[in-house]
């Protein structure tokens, strides 16, 4: 057990004013540079699990948790099909959907869209899609009007507002002797949705599900049953199952992990790489404790000469002096864990602050999917990162205390 004298002794070299005080002043640079670094890895690793944890609620916000198709591109007998799917265990809603792609025309102005037909009292069942209407209701949409609901960004592009049309073309025609020509239908623009993920905010427009049909020509047919789960994590399994009491012959089944893993997966790769780079960094500061104590050693070289001829013995002085090394090492790794967690739970406002200040934007959500800095801490990572930070710094002690407790009395005190 570790003596009082070497606990005293220890801390008491951490204080040291000897030569003006440079070894507290080294040692003092290792505590903040070990504190930058654990702080800046806890920082990265919140930024990526807020990036996640965002991109999810968005992505559950306008997708469906599961769904069921036909093999052949359409659905018929659904409404039978969606009395089974209401009874499975943990299935909140299964509505009806026909989806497909288009062309919206406003002008001379052209843009790539997927259509989505939905049945307006059944939607609000499906998606939290309805909570993001900038403009409109999903009410509006009714039979045979023709009304359509543009994502924010996709009117944008059209440069087309609610009140206005836009002409829908279908990649489905007939042929005439001038040429194909596509099928088409002019909409009026009923309202506007901002979900905050760019990808369906440019790329996705909803009208009522029978004007698809007669726009597809499916008739009493649909694309598939979107289904809703009480437990989003649940929905590959619940599909099978779904598809399995169905006979599990003639369906297509997939769900929102399926259509979005290569998101999910980039995050997590992208996660592991920095948490890797990052650590070199904490790597650096705690391997600069190797300095700061051989320094040490080198100043108490006398002072380790005058324990041993009192009677420590090599065990002594070595824990001597790893008890310096660990100190420097706590408390780098706590400093840095505090302020890490401390900058991770305002960094929003941190970042609204600098972009204030600068007259910048720094996320771009045409590239980033979003606009703002989510950063969501779990504490998990912040164990992680303070015990591998902190096993590096305790590692970093054992070469300088090593030498410390190698010191031969007789050649320290030759000279003095």
């Amino acid at each position: 057990m570790t003596r009082a004298y070497e606990w005293l002794i220890g801390t008491r070299h951490l204080r040291s004013t000897h030569r003006r005080g440079f070894v507290s002043f080294v040692a003092l640079m290792s505590v903040l540079g070990l504190m930058l670094g654990v702080a800046t890895l806890i920082v990265v690793l919140s930024v990526m699990n807020g990036f996640e944890r965002e991109l999810r609620t968005r992505i559950l916000a306008v997708t469906s948790h599961a769904t069921l198709m036909g093999l052949h591109g359409s659905l018929p007998d659904w409404q039978a099909i969606q009395q089974v799917a209401v009874r499975q265990p943990g299935v909140t809603a299964a509505v009806p959907y026909i989806e497909s792609e288009a062309l919206l025309t406003n002008k001379k102005r052209i843009k790539g869209s997927m259509i989505r037909g939905v049945l307006p009292e059944e939607e609000r069942k499906a998606t939290g899609l309805a909570q993001h209407l900038k403009a409109g209701r999903l009410e509006d949409l009714q039979p045979g009007e023709y009304n359509i609901i543009l994502g924010v960004a996709l009117a944008r592009a059209l440069d087309v507002e609610v009140g206005g049309s836009v002409i829908v073309m279908v990649p489905e025609g007939t042929a005439t002797p001038a040429g194909f020509m596509p099928r088409s239908k002019r909409f009026r623009v009923s309202g506007l949705f901002e979900s905050g993920m760019f990808e369906y905010d440019s790329g996705l427009a909803l009208v009522h599900m029978r004007d698809a049909a007669r726009l597809y020509q499916l008739g009493d047919d649909v694309t598939g049953i979107r289904i809703a789960l009480q437990d989003p994590l649940r929905a590959p399994s619940a599909v099978r199952e779904l598809a399995l009491s169905l006979g599990g012959e003639g369906y297509y089944v997939s769900d929102w992990t399926r259509k979005h893993a290569n998101f999910f997966r980039s995050i997590e790769i992208t996660k592991s790489m920095m948490f890797i780079i990052l650590l070199m960094i904490v790597a650096v500061a705690a391997f600069n404790i190797v300095a700061t104590l051989v320094m040490i050693v080198k100043d108490k070289q006398t002072d380790i000469a005058i324990l041993r001829t009192l009677g420590a013995g090599p065990k002594n002085v070595l824990a001597t002096f790893a008890i310096q090394g660990v100190m420097i090492g706590l408390a780098g790794t706590a400093l840095g864990a505090a302020l890490g967690v401390l900058i991770s739970h305002n960094l929003e406002s941190i970042v609204r602050g600098l972009e204030r200040l600068l007259g910048t934007h720094f996320l771009d959500a045409s590239v980033y999917y979003m606009s703002d800095l989510p950063a969501y801490v779990e504490g998990w990572d912040v164990l992680q990162v303070c015990s591998v930070a902190f096993l590096l710094c305790a590692l970093a002690t054992l070469y300088p205390a090593w030498r410390a407790s190698r010191t031969a009395p007789a050649e320290a005190l030759r000279h003095d």
